[in-house]
């Protein structure tokens, strides 16, 4: 049973928020997958299965390409210690948004229009659809990279043909939630076999890799080396992953008693965790296939997307290769489409309280990225593409400080968390992990403007 729009929801007693809430996030799905009560852990646990996967595909769009390409053919092995630590922070922030969502049954976007002031949540409103426009403008140009590279089909027309897929959306929408978590697991899953089989064709090597996972002095000292590794960093934790994971964990009918949120939450934070680390194993293996066969080639400037796709057939003696890559690169960008177009309803839905159809949603945010990527695209040409995926991990750097603060803060307030509030340790890591990402985000902005 679902809550109408016009009803209002007064705050449960074991939270406090300034206003009422006015709907329940996503309401069309809301609590909409029943958990077994009576069953094995192991069932129950499936019954969870899928928000952390469409969380996890932020952690693996096609923004993250270009600086695990660049990281891989230059610096070798060294920057996988950034992948597995952006990894770490990652688990432990969408932990968090877990238990907001389950606990409160706020999202992040609803969370704070209702503890903070109008204009403060209007900026903040601002900020994240900016964020979501960026990261969709990422999608849009990574999916017409791989339609040329696949199809011949060139940049400009590849950016229209994007468009086309708010019908697929749509489609997925009407079959349930389910289905659009079944697609996306089925994407994933496509871009981790292809890039199993690049692992396996480039050979690398195994010692390297292993040593690649343990942090050294340099990756502060060299200054080109943390430059590329606070890109991989400002390309992994996205902003609106925050939101949409905080919202997507309530569309589980879980019991709503103590015992039930922490056993939902329990579960959920196994889900993301999982799906985190099979991104941080796809992220991993873009680096380490750059690694295995540019910089082993002496190729050690490569960071252009279609040039990776062009290099890895002479160097790994087989088509199969670059073709693999470009599907996997069309299978990441499609499905960074999916999740993108849920983030930008919770958020429109949240701070503003305001519904608009989903088709007209998404119509709105694939235009705010498809307009700029036409226009540089027919001015510049193709190579300006290039540009435009780094500008938009920068907008997306810029935004981040804005939604992991308030995350943390809600979550360490006993008032609105009661019982499940963050423990003194969890406190500390969050808010050190906050500051880390708050400084290596703004030196990142730093020198990529005036560097």
């Amino acid at each position: 049973m679902h809550v109408k729009d016009t009803e209002i929801i007064q705050p449960s007693k074991s939270n406090t928020w300034e206003k009422p809430k006015e709907r329940t996030s996503l309401s069309d799905v809301n609590q909409s997958m029943k958990v077994p009560v009576n069953a094995s852990t192991f069932r129950k646990f499936l019954a969870f299965v899928g928000p952390g996967y469409l969380v996890a595909v932020g952690y693996m769009d096609p923004g993250n390409w270009a600086t695990d390409i660049a990281g891989g053919s230059r610096f070798g092995y060294s920057l996988l210690a950034v992948i597995l630590l952006s990894n770490l922070m990652a688990v432990l922030l969408q932990s968090l948004c877990s238990k907001l969502g389950i606990v409160t049954g706020h999202d992040l976007a609803q969370a704070c229009r209702s503890h903070y002031s109008k204009p403060v949540s209007i900026g903040l409103w601002v900020l994240c659809e900016l964020a979501i426009a960026a990261c969709d403008l990422a999608e849009v140009i990574g999916s017409a990279i791989a339609l040329k590279l696949l199809f011949g089909i060139p940049i400009l027309y590849g950016v229209l043909i994007t468009a086309l897929d708010v019908l697929l959306v749509l489609l997925l929408q009407h079959k349930g939630f389910r289905a659009i978590e079944t697609l996306v697991i089925v994407l994933i899953v496509t871009i981790g076999l292809c890039f199993g089989i690049d692992l396996w064709l480039s050979k690398p090597d195994a010692a390297s890799i292993l040593t690649g996972f343990i942090p050294t002095a340099d990756l502060v000292t060299d200054h080109q080396k943390l430059y590329i590794a606070i890109g991989i960093l400002g390309a992994t934790v996205m902003p609106h992953n925050l939101y949409l994971h905080s919202s997507i964990v309530q569309t589980r009918q879980y019991e709503n008693t103590d015992k039930g949120k922490r056993e939902a939450i329990k579960f959920s934070v196994w889900d993301s965790t999982i799906a985190l680390t099979l991104a941080l194993f796809i992220n991993a293996a873009i680096l380490i296939v750059s690694a295995a066969t540019f910089h082993k080639a002496g190729m050690t400037t490569v960071a252009d997307i279609s040039d990776a796709y062009h290099l890895l057939t002479p160097l790994l003696g087989t088509t199969l290769g670059s073709i693999l890559f470009a599907v996997a690169l069309l299978a990441s960008g499609q499905n960074s489409t999916l999740t993108g177009t849920l983030a930008g309803q919770i958020v429109m839905e949240g701070f503003l309280n305001l519904r608009l159809p989903s088709w007209l949603r998404r119509l709105i945010t694939r235009m705010i990225a498809i307009i700029p990527a036409v226009i540089v695209t027919a001015i510049y040409g193709e190579s300006g593409t290039e540009d435009l995926l780094i500008l938009s991990q920068v907008i997306l750097s810029l935004q981040l400080p804005f939604a992991v603060v308030p995350l943390v803060k809600f979550t360490s307030d006993k008032k609105l968390m009661g019982k499940f509030v963050n423990p003194v340790w969890v406190k500390i890591l969050a808010w050190v992990v906050t500051a880390f990402i708050i400084v290596l985000n703004v030196y990142l902005l730093v020198q990529t403007i005036f560097g």
